[in-house]
């Protein structure tokens, strides 16, 4: 098949394979598609579970899926950031053409390693430029408890803590993009927390002082996975061996919403490797992620 994608795509062959953007009608095609690895592609299943619908959102989000006649073969999430879902590398590039096309600027692509990267090839074609390329970012999961224990004192943040969970959300972030979320305002990303503290996906520790001693959110949640995100611990405090005990418990929580729990690291960050590997975390694929 993969040999006729080219030419079919080139000429747009109405009866061979093309790009466009899937409505509504095209959701179940979409959650059959993603479900073929829901650890891989919790993102769009989440999304699908909290909207019902794959067609274009409110903010000008959309979802290109590539077709062969009425056959959906991949797709990818276009939307601050392009997420691919079950898409053949061999078909990354026409994707890429089809999302630079509609004049939006993304702020990363992320997911599995391969496929990532074949967009981004195109995408540099087309003259987008990447702040940091992370080629190798190991994909784990852990089914079942932790085989630590986990800290008790690790819960579910509450709006009431919104003012001391944001700036650790923020320099998180700095810390591991190189930038701040504030850049061009405060507005969108206070509202990211803001909703992941309503949804109940919001884990953190504030010490009696107000200290927030290590904070992580479930980025993605479906009835089968979890993806853990935004894993960090007060720099003053790192170093005394708390790191595990604190992962063991973000497991337990994300148990109250999906049996598997999964995150991806950057294959470099040895500490954190070493330290999911002892909660019980195994390596089941590799992501990639290229920053704007």
């Amino acid at each position: 098949m993969l040999s006729r994608v080219a030419p079919w795509l080139a000429s747009r062959n109405e009866n061979g394979l093309g790009v466009r953007v899937l409505g509504s009608a095209d959701t179940l095609a979409l959650r059959a598609l993603a479900s073929e690895d829901v650890v891989a592609n919790v993102f769009i299943l989440a999304h699908l579970e909290s909207t019902g619908s794959a067609a274009p959102t409110g903010g000008g989000a959309c979802i290109f899926g590539v077709f062969e006649g009425q056959t959906l073969l991949g797709a990818c999430w276009a939307g601050a950031n392009l997420v691919p879902v079950q898409l053949d590398p061999g078909l990354a590039g026409y994707v890429a053409t089809a999302a630079h096309e509609t004049g939006r600027r993304y702020a990363s692509i992320f997911g599995p390693a391969e496929t990532v990267m074949a967009l981004y090839s195109r995408f540099e074609q087309l003259g987008h430029a990447a702040h940091e390329v992370r080629s190798q970012q190991p994909l784990l999961t852990i089914s079942g408890p932790p085989v630590i224990g986990g800290n008790p004192s690790l819960t579910f943040g509450t709006m009431a803590d919104f003012d001391r969970i944001l700036p650790a959300c923020a320099a998180m972030f700095e810390e591991e993009v190189g930038y701040s979320p504030f850049l061009g305002g405060q507005e969108f990303y206070s509202r990211r927390v803001a909703g992941l503290i309503r949804e109940g996906h919001s884990l953190v520790h504030i010490d009696a002082d107000g200290t927030v001693v290590f904070k992580a959110e479930l980025g993605a949640v479906t009835r089968d996975v979890t993806q853990v995100q935004g894993v960090w611990m007060n720099p003053v405090l790192r170093g005394r061996g708390q790191s595990g005990g604190y992962m063991a418990a973000v497991v337990n929580l994300s148990r109250t919403f999906a049996p598997v729990t999964s995150l991806y690291v950057n294959d470099y960050n040895t500490k954190a490797r070493a330290t999911y590997e002892r909660v019980g975390f195994e390596q089941v694929g590799t992501f990639a992620t290229v920053l704007f």
